[in-house]
Protein backbone atom coordinates (compact mmCIF):
# COMPACT_ATOMS: atom_id res chain seq x y z
CA UNK A 1 0.00 0.00 0.00
CA UNK A 2 1.26 3.34 -0.59
CA UNK A 3 2.03 5.61 2.53
CA UNK A 4 -0.15 8.67 2.65
CA UNK A 5 0.38 11.75 0.87
CA UNK A 6 -1.37 14.73 -0.11
CA UNK A 7 -2.58 12.55 -3.57
CA UNK A 8 -4.60 9.99 -1.29
CA UNK A 9 -4.35 11.02 2.41
CA UNK A 10 -8.19 11.77 3.13
CA UNK A 11 -8.90 8.17 1.69
CA UNK A 12 -6.83 6.76 4.37
CA UNK A 13 -8.49 8.95 6.79
CA UNK A 14 -11.87 8.38 5.52
CA UNK A 15 -11.31 4.72 5.60
CA UNK A 16 -9.58 5.23 9.86
CA UNK A 17 -12.83 7.31 10.18
CA UNK A 18 -15.54 4.50 9.36
CA UNK A 19 -13.43 1.84 11.20
CA UNK A 20 -13.89 3.48 13.82
CA UNK A 21 -17.28 4.21 14.28
CA UNK A 22 -17.67 0.51 12.95
CA UNK A 23 -15.46 -0.73 15.38
CA UNK A 24 -16.59 0.91 18.29
CA UNK A 25 -19.85 -0.10 17.37
CA UNK A 26 -18.86 -3.81 17.77
CA UNK A 27 -17.25 -3.41 20.90
CA UNK A 28 -20.11 -1.70 22.52
CA UNK A 29 -22.09 -4.80 20.97
CA UNK A 30 -19.66 -7.50 22.39
CA UNK A 31 -17.69 -5.60 25.66
CA UNK A 32 -13.76 -6.39 25.47
CA UNK A 33 -12.21 -4.36 28.32
CA UNK A 34 -10.05 -1.43 26.95
CA UNK A 35 -11.55 -1.70 23.64
CA UNK A 36 -13.00 1.59 23.40
CA UNK A 37 -9.69 3.37 24.85
CA UNK A 38 -7.63 1.77 21.95
CA UNK A 39 -10.47 2.49 19.26
CA UNK A 40 -9.93 5.94 20.27
CA UNK A 41 -5.95 5.84 20.67
CA UNK A 42 -5.63 4.38 17.13
CA UNK A 43 -8.29 7.05 15.35
CA UNK A 44 -6.01 9.99 17.21
CA UNK A 45 -3.11 8.42 15.93
CA UNK A 46 -4.57 7.51 12.24
CA UNK A 47 -5.99 11.30 11.90
CA UNK A 48 -2.58 12.71 12.68
CA UNK A 49 -0.73 10.93 10.18
CA UNK A 50 -3.15 11.62 7.83
CA UNK A 51 -3.27 15.35 8.43
CA UNK A 52 0.45 15.73 8.55
CA UNK A 53 1.38 13.40 5.41
CA UNK A 54 1.12 16.57 3.46
CA UNK A 55 3.41 18.27 5.11
CA UNK A 56 6.16 15.53 6.26
CA UNK A 57 6.02 12.36 4.58
CA UNK A 58 8.72 11.20 7.68
CA UNK A 59 6.42 11.28 10.25
CA UNK A 60 7.72 9.06 13.17
CA UNK A 61 4.58 7.13 13.76
CA UNK A 62 4.44 6.63 9.79
CA UNK A 63 6.46 3.32 10.47
CA UNK A 64 3.83 -0.17 11.74
CA UNK A 65 6.47 -0.11 15.10
CA UNK A 66 6.23 3.48 15.71
CA UNK A 67 2.02 3.68 14.70
CA UNK A 68 1.79 0.63 17.23
CA UNK A 69 3.93 2.71 19.68
CA UNK A 70 2.43 5.84 19.52
CA UNK A 71 -1.43 3.71 19.80
CA UNK A 72 -0.32 2.46 23.30
CA UNK A 73 1.16 5.86 24.86
CA UNK A 74 -1.73 7.75 23.75
CA UNK A 75 -3.98 4.69 24.76
CA UNK A 76 -2.05 5.17 27.98
CA UNK A 77 -2.56 8.82 28.48
CA UNK A 78 -5.81 8.28 27.98
CA UNK A 79 -6.22 5.61 30.74
CA UNK A 80 -4.27 7.50 32.78
CA UNK A 81 -6.51 10.39 32.39
CA UNK A 82 -9.46 8.05 33.46
CA UNK A 83 -7.78 7.19 36.54
CA UNK A 84 -7.47 10.31 37.44
CA UNK A 85 -10.74 11.06 37.17
CA UNK A 86 -10.01 13.85 34.67
CA UNK A 87 -12.91 13.17 32.23
CA UNK A 88 -13.64 16.61 31.62
CA UNK A 89 -10.13 17.52 30.73
CA UNK A 90 -9.68 14.18 28.39
CA UNK A 91 -13.08 15.38 25.98
CA UNK A 92 -11.86 18.61 26.01
CA UNK A 93 -8.68 17.32 24.71
CA UNK A 94 -10.13 14.67 22.01
CA UNK A 95 -12.86 17.73 20.86
CA UNK A 96 -10.17 20.26 20.41
CA UNK A 97 -7.78 17.41 18.64
CA UNK A 98 -10.73 16.72 16.27
CA UNK A 99 -11.48 20.44 15.32
CA UNK A 100 -7.62 21.11 14.38
CA UNK A 101 -8.01 18.26 12.47
CA UNK A 102 -10.94 19.71 10.63
CA UNK A 103 -9.49 22.97 10.45
CA UNK A 104 -6.62 21.23 8.30
CA UNK A 105 -8.36 18.94 6.56
CA UNK A 106 -10.69 22.30 5.67
CA UNK A 107 -7.44 23.85 4.75
CA UNK A 108 -5.96 21.33 2.46
CA UNK A 109 -9.94 20.36 0.50
CA UNK A 110 -11.26 24.14 0.34
CA UNK A 111 -8.25 26.63 -0.17
CA UNK A 112 -5.86 24.73 -2.51
CA UNK A 113 -5.69 23.80 -6.01
CA UNK A 114 -8.03 22.25 -8.59
CA UNK A 115 -10.82 19.44 -7.22
CA UNK A 116 -9.65 15.76 -7.54
CA UNK A 117 -10.83 12.73 -6.02
CA UNK A 118 -8.99 12.56 -2.95
CA UNK A 119 -10.47 16.34 -2.45
CA UNK A 120 -14.00 15.11 -2.81
CA UNK A 121 -13.27 12.01 -0.14
CA UNK A 122 -11.51 14.64 2.12
CA UNK A 123 -15.24 16.99 1.84
CA UNK A 124 -16.26 13.38 3.35
CA UNK A 125 -13.91 13.34 5.76
CA UNK A 126 -14.88 16.40 7.35
CA UNK A 127 -18.23 15.89 7.88
CA UNK A 128 -16.84 12.75 9.53
CA UNK A 129 -14.90 14.66 11.85
CA UNK A 130 -17.52 17.05 12.68
CA UNK A 131 -19.70 14.75 13.55
CA UNK A 132 -17.25 13.25 16.10
CA UNK A 133 -16.71 16.80 17.36
CA UNK A 134 -20.23 16.90 17.57
CA UNK A 135 -20.91 13.49 19.73
CA UNK A 136 -17.57 14.17 22.14
CA UNK A 137 -19.50 17.60 22.81
CA UNK A 138 -22.36 15.78 23.65
CA UNK A 139 -20.64 13.61 25.86
CA UNK A 140 -18.97 16.67 27.55
CA UNK A 141 -22.84 17.99 28.31
CA UNK A 142 -23.44 14.39 29.12
CA UNK A 143 -20.93 14.13 31.85
CA UNK A 144 -21.57 17.93 33.48
CA UNK A 145 -24.83 17.49 33.09
CA UNK A 146 -26.41 13.77 34.33
CA UNK A 147 -29.71 13.30 32.63
CA UNK A 148 -29.47 15.71 30.11
CA UNK A 149 -30.38 13.55 27.19
CA UNK A 150 -33.10 10.71 27.57
CA UNK A 151 -32.23 6.88 26.07
CA UNK A 152 -28.43 7.49 27.15
CA UNK A 153 -27.69 6.01 30.70
CA UNK A 154 -25.21 7.49 33.04
CA UNK A 155 -21.95 5.66 32.52
CA UNK A 156 -18.23 6.30 31.68
CA UNK A 157 -17.94 8.60 28.38
CA UNK A 158 -16.14 5.79 26.70
CA UNK A 159 -18.94 3.40 26.93
CA UNK A 160 -21.41 5.60 25.76
CA UNK A 161 -19.26 6.54 22.85
CA UNK A 162 -20.81 4.17 19.86
CA UNK A 163 -24.09 5.31 21.19
CA UNK A 164 -23.25 9.24 21.23
CA UNK A 165 -21.69 9.10 17.29
CA UNK A 166 -24.55 7.06 16.28
CA UNK A 167 -26.79 10.13 17.64
CA UNK A 168 -24.39 12.69 16.03
CA UNK A 169 -24.75 11.90 12.74
CA UNK A 170 -28.41 11.00 12.82
CA UNK A 171 -28.45 14.12 14.06
CA UNK A 172 -25.88 16.24 11.44
CA UNK A 173 -27.92 14.47 8.48
CA UNK A 174 -31.29 15.69 9.78
CA UNK A 175 -32.86 12.04 10.36
CA UNK A 176 -34.02 12.00 13.81
CA UNK A 177 -35.11 8.92 14.99
CA UNK A 178 -35.70 9.80 18.67
CA UNK A 179 -34.77 7.28 20.59
CA UNK A 180 -32.17 9.38 21.88
CA UNK A 181 -33.17 13.25 22.69
CA UNK A 182 -32.01 16.25 23.95
CA UNK A 183 -33.49 17.44 27.51
CA UNK A 184 -30.60 20.13 29.17
CA UNK A 185 -31.28 23.73 27.10
CA UNK A 186 -27.85 23.48 26.42
CA UNK A 187 -27.82 20.13 24.48
CA UNK A 188 -30.70 20.94 22.89
CA UNK A 189 -28.54 23.91 21.52
CA UNK A 190 -25.77 21.71 20.41
CA UNK A 191 -28.11 19.71 18.55
CA UNK A 192 -30.14 22.13 16.67
CA UNK A 193 -26.66 24.15 16.10
CA UNK A 194 -25.54 20.34 14.33
CA UNK A 195 -28.73 19.96 12.87
CA UNK A 196 -28.17 23.48 11.03
CA UNK A 197 -24.81 23.11 10.46
CA UNK A 198 -25.38 19.63 8.36
CA UNK A 199 -27.75 20.69 5.93
CA UNK A 200 -25.46 24.00 5.32
CA UNK A 201 -22.65 22.05 4.93
CA UNK A 202 -24.13 20.13 2.39
CA UNK A 203 -25.56 23.46 0.14
CA UNK A 204 -22.13 25.06 0.83
CA UNK A 205 -20.28 22.03 0.00
CA UNK A 206 -21.80 21.31 -3.65
CA UNK A 207 -22.79 24.77 -4.57
CA UNK A 208 -18.21 25.09 -3.89
CA UNK A 209 -17.78 21.93 -6.25
CA UNK A 210 -20.44 23.00 -8.75
CA UNK A 211 -19.01 26.40 -8.96
CA UNK A 212 -15.14 25.31 -9.04
CA UNK A 213 -15.81 22.75 -11.80
CA UNK A 214 -17.86 25.26 -13.89
CA UNK A 215 -14.63 27.99 -13.59
CA UNK A 216 -12.15 25.04 -14.92
CA UNK A 217 -14.52 24.04 -17.93
CA UNK A 218 -14.33 27.98 -18.69
CA UNK A 219 -11.43 28.63 -18.37
CA UNK A 220 -10.38 25.63 -20.54
CA UNK A 221 -12.44 26.87 -22.77
CA UNK A 222 -10.94 30.28 -23.21
CA UNK A 223 -7.60 28.81 -23.24
CA UNK A 224 -8.81 26.70 -26.40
Amino acid sequence: MKKPSNDNNFIYLTIALVLLLMVAALIDQFPVGWGQQLVQAASIITVAAGINSVSSSRNWFGTGIGFLIAIMVVAGLGLWLEHAELDYLHLLILIGFYLYASYQAAKQVLFTGPIDFNKIVGAICIYLLMGLVWGLSYLFIAQVIPGSFNGLEQLPWYDNFADVAYYSFVTLTTLGYGDISPVAPVARFLVYMEAIFGVFYMAVLVASLIGIKTTAITSDSSHN
